[in-house]
């Protein structure tokens, strides 16, 4: 099984919104096939600014 070592902004949104319906960050990791790292590095807003921000926008619309 390849997996893969970042996520992408449009993948970052998506972890946004998977966080917010209660998805812990290991489910939503092995939806990407990435580890928690890296799914944690998105929610603590070391990678990909903006992706909370643009989440947002999209539950609103």
């Amino acid at each position: 099984m390849s997996h893969k070592t970042q996520l992408t902004f449009p993948e970052a949104v998506i972890v946004w919104q998977l966080d917010a319906l209660g998805h812990h960050q290991h489910e939503i990791g092995a939806v990407f096939k990435v580890n928690q790292r890296c799914v944690h590095e998105v929610l603590r807003e070391k990678k990909h600014l903006g992706s909370k921000a643009a989440a947002m926008m999209k539950q609103s619309a």
